[in-house]
Formats: structure tokens, sequence, C-alpha cells
């Protein structure tokens, strides 16, 4: 990773009583994956929105490159968005138009002609796996196909940043793992990404940093490890012993022979506990992942949002 690209600083925008983001800032480094993480509801399409120009902020600032774009008028905002590849969770393609004639009308509005646009346009179907419907209306494809589509429109004009609100809401597994790998792809050639989503798994497979936004507020910002090692608690041992041990006091709860104990060491733990000639039949360590973190710092489950 290198210097950042794009930042918010200090954002706030209100709807009436509800604030929607809440005086967050967080900067994205050139070529990472950069999760904003948190359940529906907890502003992060607003932000979205607040990057690209769409709404104003009440207060606070954004800057994309070397440009601010905290006013809507600023002229500087055309030249910044071009910066920017929007795939929005409300999909931003015509049913009516095919494939071809979507990424083709998306180009000319970034300035493409030519033998530039024929290229992007051929690499942009062969991304999103659609050169056999490429002459189809987009309105008969499946969610997923749909969501791909979205994705390739937002990459047609080479963004320097591709900005990803909820990418795989409503799309079936197949096509979800299609996203996925596209994305991974995406990583590999340094593309900057900012992904949001209310999926935990998500974020701890695609992104480099995640942070933990609800109520419109940043909660912690750091890599999945990091927020697991902070935050996460311990991990928690399970198994079947081969048979109760004599005069060794065991951890944790103990059922019958099945143990259970918590650890913040469980390798350790359990390499003492062999040592003791305690045999485990069968063991599990689950470590505790980003849902255990949005548990200790809100008090609630990320899927209860």
């Amino acid at each position: 990773m290198g210097n950042s690209i794009a930042e918010v600083s200090a954002l706030k925008k209100s709807f009436g009583d509800i604030d929607a983001v809440n005086g967050l800032s967080f900067a994205i480094q050139q070529g990472e994956t950069l999760g904003l993480l948190g359940p529906n509801g907890a502003g992060k399409t607003t932000v979205i929105s607040l990057l690209v120009g769409l709404l104003k902020p009440d207060t606070g600032s954004v800057s994309i490159g070397n440009s601010s774009c905290a006013e809507a008028g600023d002229p500087t905002l055309t030249a910044t968005r071009r910066l920017l590849g929007v795939a929005p969770q409300a999909l931003s393609i015509y049913e009516t138009m095919s494939a071809q004639e979507n990424l083709e009308f998306f180009g000319r509005l970034y300035g493409l002609s030519g033998k530039k646009l024929r290229d992007r346009v051929n690499w942009c179907l062969d991304f999103a796996q659609l050169q056999d419907r490429a002459k189809s209306y987009a309105g008969t494809f499946s969610g997923g196909m749909k969501r791909r589509l979205n994705i390739a429109v937002a990459l047609i004009h080479e963004p320097a940043i591709l900005l990803l609100d909820e990418p795989t809401v409503g799309v079936d597994p197949q096509s979800r793992n299609h996203i996925f790998e596209s994305i991974e792809a995406l990583r590999e050639r340094g593309m900057t990404i900012l992904y949001t989503t209310h999926y935990m798994e998500e974020a701890e497979r695609l992104c480099d940093r995640v942070a933990i936004v609800d109520h419109g507020k940043l909660l912690a910002l750091s890599s999945v490890n990091d927020l697991i090692d902070q935050f996460g608690g311990a991990s928690m041992v399970t198994g079947d012993l081969a048979e109760l041990p004599k005069e060794i006091e065991l951890p944790g709860e103990l059922t019958g022979k099945s143990i259970r104990f918590a650890s913040n060491t469980p390798l350790q733990d359990v390499a003492a506990l062999s040592a003791q000639g305690v045999a485990f039949q069968t063991l599990n360590i689950a470590r505790p992942n980003l849902e255990n973190v949005f548990l200790t710092l809100t008090g609630r489950s990320l899927r209860d949002g």
C-alpha cells in the first residue's frame, strides 16, 4: 500500500433527526481494499454518496486525489468523478439495453470512442463473463449477471478508485463467488477499492483493512487480524477426551468426556494438557472473528442490524 488517494475528515450528514454519518474520518490508501463493515442503516451508502458528490456534507470534507469535493458545485467535481468507478447497491444499468449497449453508453459518457471504447467494452465483457450474452437485454439477466454488469459498467473508464456498495446483495452463491474472484483479480492488478458490506465473511476474505461503522460513527479501523486481536476476545476450545484423566485439574466445562474452555493461547494450552497425559479424540479451536469484534464494540450482533 502506498499513499492516501482519498480522505474523509470529520464528515457529518443528517436527514432530519437521523445522523446518517456522524463525524466519520478515514483515508483510503493507494492499492488497498478498504471495507466499510456495518449493519443496514449504519451510514455506508451515505458515505458513498458523499464521496461521489451526490450529497453535500453538513460539515467536514471529502478529498479525492489532489482535489477537495466538499461542495457539490465545485468545478473540480466533474474531473474528480472521473477518478471514481461506482457500482451502487441500486443497479445503475438500463434493462432495455443489451450488456454491450450499456457498456458503450457509459463509456461514451466518459469520453471514450473508437478503438479505445471497443477495447474497453470487450475487456469488461470478459471481466464480467458476459461475452455470450453481450447482445442480450440486461432485463433478461439473472440477479447475479446484473450485478456483474453493474460492476463492469463502473470499470469501463479505468477508474483510479472503485466504489462497491453491497455488490453481492440478492445474488446466488455461484455469482457471489464469481464477484469475489473478480474483486480478488482487481486487487492483484493494484486497483484501489472501497467495499461496503454487512457480511463479515466478505470483509474477512476481501479487505486489507476494515472500518467498522455503526450509527454513522467509526468504531475501529485496522486489518482484520489486528481487529480480532484487539477486540475479538478469546478462542474457544472444544473436544472429546479419550478418557477422563485422574489428578489433573481441567480448565473450563466438562460434560461427560466433552471439554470446553476459552483461551487466549489455545495451542499452548492444548499442548500443555497433552504433555500432562490428556488425550483428545476430537479437537476444535474456534478463533474469534469480526462478528465477535462487532459484538464487543457495540454490545450486539452484526446481524441484528
